[in-house]
């Protein structure tokens, strides 16, 4: 069977295995699973995370999916979203895989709640059965995108961030962590977002 028991140190992924944390309804953790297990049917509810950052002008970081991810490739989505090694702080998640995927380490960031969420893809077969952790901050440094994981990076307004849902496909999760982070991001960023 691909779940563990939980255990009370980080477990470090290998090249051929990525773990996730496994959790129960109420965010309590229950167990680890194989990173792609995880996310095909039915899904197993497990630990993530999702940024939100922000420039010193207002707009959004929002970042478009590199082609050869497995899940969602070439998507647009917000700054960062990823997943917690087993036993690793949300927080401290978000901080690693932003400056790992995006060059840049957030100038600040907040915690900005938390959602559960079940979202099957329809593009990919895959299923989105998140406890979400959301964070939101800001960037000042420039970005150098690791372009395994990003395909381009753009900050939006309010009013662009609308065009571009629009026009261009978006990850199925963004609208939930966005509005669930909406409080949040409209403390970083002012009122309009």
């Amino acid at each position: 069977m691909p779940t563990t028991p939980a255990a009370g140190s980080s477990i470090s992924p290998t090249a051929s295995e990525i773990l996730l944390e496994l959790v129960d309804d109420e965010g309590a953790t229950i167990g680890t699973a194989e990173k792609l297990w995880a996310h095909q049917q039915p899904g197993r509810l497990h630990r993530a995370f999702s940024v939100f950052l922000f420039d010193q002008h207002g707009r959004l970081l929002l970042q478009r999916r590199a082609l050869g991810k497995y899940h969602s490739p070439g998507v647009w989505s917000n700054t960062c979203c990823g997943h917690p090694y087993p036993g690793e702080q949300p927080f401290v998640a978000a901080a690693r895989r932003t400056s790992e995927e995006l060059g840049a380490a957030p100038a600040l960031l907040c915690e900005a709640g938390t959602v559960r969420y079940d979202l099957p893809d329809e593009a990919s077969g895959l299923i989105e059965r998140e406890w979400n952790h959301l964070f939101v901050g800001l960037v000042t440094a420039d970005l150098r995108p690791d372009p395994e994981e990003v395909e381009d990076t753009r900050f939006v307004t309010a009013q662009e961030l609308r065009e571009l849902q629009a026009e261009r496909p978006f990850s199925v999760w963004f609208q939930t962590v966005f509005d669930a982070a909406l409080p949040g991001i409209r403390e970083i960023a002012g009122r309009d977002w």
